[in-house]
C-alpha cells in the first residue's frame, strides 16, 4: 500500500461509512482493484477511528447530552442496541476475517443493503416525510425498537452490509421518524466503532493480526493520512446524510447498491477481471 492508496481508501470510508452503501464492502472491493495483499484489518480500524472523529465533530450536542446525563434511556437504547452485534461479531469472528480478506459474499451483500434500503424508503411512508409531525419521537421511543435496531445492526457485521443503511432499515421499520432515526444510527457508530478498536488493539498487544499489520508495508505514514482523510470526508458525509435522510429519498443509494453488486457477482463468477 502507498500514499495514494491510503488517502483512497480513508477517503472512501468517510464518504460510506454513513451514506449507507457499504464502507467495509467498499474498502474489501478496493483492496481487491488496487490488489494490496498485505493484512490490512489494523489499517482499516484507524480508518473507522477517523469517522468516529468526524460523528464527535458534528452530533457532539447529542454526545454532551449524553456525558452530562449518562442515566437516561438514550444510554440505555444505545447499549441494547449495540449487544446484537458484539455477539455476532464475536461468534463470527473468523468468518469475518475471511469474509474481508476473500470478499467471497461481496456482491450478494450489496444486493441485501439495496433490498434493505428499499424497504427502509418504503417503510418510512408509513409515517410519512415530515421528521418533525409523523413516526416516533425520542420521547417514545422504547427497549423494543432499540433492540430491532440492533438486530438489524448485527447483520451489518458482514463486509457490504451497510451498517448505516441497516440501522435505519430497522429504525423505520419500527415507525421513527426519519431524523430519530439517522441520529441513532450515527449515534450507534459510536460503541460500534471503539468495540472493534478496543478489540484490535487487544489483538496488537497480544501479538496477533494487528500486529503483523503494523509491521507490514503499512507505514506510520500511509496510517495517518488514511486516518485524517476519513475524518475529514466523514464529516461532511455526516452532515449531507442528516439532511438526506430527513428530506430525500434512499432509493439512489439503493439503485447503486444493486447495480454494484450486480457487476462484482458477474466479476466473481464471470469476468474476473478483480476477483
Amino acid at each position: 500500500m502507498n500514499i495514494l492508496h491510503a488517502i483512497v481508501l480513508g477517503a472512501v470510508q468517510g464518504l460510506t461509512e454513513f451514506v449507507p452503501v457499504s464502507s467495509s464492502g467498499h474498502l474489501v472491493l478496493l483492496h481487491k482493484i488496487f490488489g494490496i495483499s498485505e493484512p490490512t484489518l489494523f489499517f482499516d480500524v484507524m480508518l473507522h477511528a477517523g469517522t468516529l472523529l468526524a460523528v464527535f465533530a458534528v452530533l457532539w450536542r447529542d454526545i454532551w447530552a449524553l456525558l452530562r446525563r449518562p442515566v437516561q434511556p438514550l444510554t440505555g437504547f444505545l447499549i441494547l442496541a449495540t449487544i446484537p452485534m458484539v455477539i455476532a461479531a464475536l461468534v463470527f469472528r473468523k468468518p469475518i476475517e475471511a469474509a474481508f480478506q476473500t470478499g467471497l459474499y461481496l456482491g450478494f451483500s450489496f444486493l441485501l443493503t439495496s433490498a434493505l434500503l428499499t424497504s427502509a424508503e418504503l417503510l418510512s411512508r408509513r409515517a410519512g416525510k415530515n421528521p418533525e409531525k409523523n413516526g416516533i419521537s425520542w420521547d417514545s421511543m422504547s427497549w423494543r425498537d432499540a433492540l430491532i435496531v440492533g438486530i438489524f445492526q448485527a447483520v451489518a457485521v458482514i463486509p457490504g452490509v451497510s451498517r448505516s443503511g441497516a440501522t435505519i432499515t430497522g429504525a423505520l421499520s419500527r415507525r421513527l421518524n426519519r431524523d430519530l432515526a439517522a441520529r441513532f444510527s450515527f449515534l450507534l457508530s459510536i460503541p460500534a466503532i471503539l468495540g472493534a478498536l478496543v478489540l484490535q488493539l487487544m489483538e496488537f498487544a497480544s501479538g496477533g493480526t494487528a500486529a503483523e499489520t503494523a509491521s507490514s508495508s503499512i507505514g506510520a505514514l500511509e496510517l495517518i493520512m488514511g486516518t485524517v482523510c476519513a475524518a475529514i470526508v466523514g464529516f461532511f458525509a455526516v452532515r449531507f446524510m442528516l439532511k438526506i435522510i430527513r428530506e430525500k429519498s434512499l432509493f439512489c443509494f439503493a439503485i447503486y447498491t444493486g447495480i454494484l453488486g450486480v457487476l462484482v457477482l458477474v466479476d466473481q463468477f464471470g469476468t474476473r477481471f478483480v476477483f
